[in-house]
């Protein structure tokens, strides 16, 4: 054993000592919640405006037992991958190259501009009447939404490159595909995961407005159909869904992003 690798220990357990630590607090944290949740549910405040967290449960369960769950699951979320791949390949691509290049930039820039400040959520009558009232239409909103979070990232992150980096591989002989694998790609790396973190949940959040609107399935429609029958534990039950599953995804994007940019925190 090297003497860095011997110095690195007790920094390494240290942390996973304290990334412990966090996890129990967090866990702690959620479970007063809950606690005071169904303390003042019935006792401070009527049900039917916050339910509690063992209606919420057994909604949960209810739906988890005859398939409701899944179905739903499974309909929302294979319109955000879906929204989401879409969106972020072409956000990456677009603004990989506008941001490469400063005349396609300019010229663009009026017409990006005005559509990124439309509301999203007002695009979403207009989708249905191109796509229908498939699953189509909620793939084109999430794919819409994070377009725009990854290209301004990357345009961002492609922008940022210093020009002294170029100017150091240039005179090292490096071509330009050697430019963009050790300058530009790098520089970049963390604006884009950064667009794409930010982006997940905005994706969801694509996914389920459209199935707000129109949709028979999903976990949007879930929610819409219990707010229609005042069903306060069946809307929150939605809700749990969609947090937990922004949480996790989350989780998992972080820790690509710790993977991807070891360089940088070795640095």
């Amino acid at each position: 054993m090297s003497v860095e690798q011997a110095d690195s220990l007790p920094a390494s357990r240290s942390g996973a000592a304290a990334g412990w630590g966090f996890a129990l607090a967090q866990a702690a944290l959620t479970a007063l919640f809950l606690l005071i949740w169904q303390g003042v549910s019935g006792r401070l405040i009527d049900p039917f405006y916050i339910s509690s967290p063992r209606d919420v449960g057994v909604k949960l369960m209810q739906w988890a037992g005859d398939g409701t769950l899944a179905l739903a699951f499974a309909y929302t979320f294979q319109a955000m991958a879906l929204g989401f791949l879409i969106g972020s390949s072409l956000g990456f691509l677009i603004g990989f190259l506008l941001g490469r290049s400063p005349v396609l930039s300019r010229l663009f820039d009026p017409f990006i501009t005005a559509i990124y400040c439309m509301p999203k959520i007002a695009l979403a009558p207009l989708l249905i009447m191109w796509f229908g009232i498939g699953i189509a239409s909620k793939i084109a909103m999430a794919a819409l939404i994070v377009f725009f979070l990854v290209f301004l990232n990357t345009f961002a992150g492609v922008r940022d490159v210093q020009q002294h980096h170029l100017d150091a591989v240039r005179i090292m002989g490096a071509g330009r595909w050697q430019e963009l694998r050790y300058v530009v790609i790098p520089s970049a790396a963390s604006w884009v995961l950064t667009g794409l973190k930010v982006s997940v949940p905005y994706a969801l959040i694509g996914a389920v407005v459209g199935e707000l609107i129109s949709s028979n399935r999903g976990i949007g429609f879930l929610i819409g159909q219990a707010s229609g029958l005042f069903d306060t534990a069946g809307v929150f039950a939605g809700l749990m869904v969609l947090a937990t599953t922004g949480i996790v995804l989350n989780a998992l994007l972080k820790l690509l992003e710790k993977r991807t940019l070891r360089w940088k925190a070795g640095s």
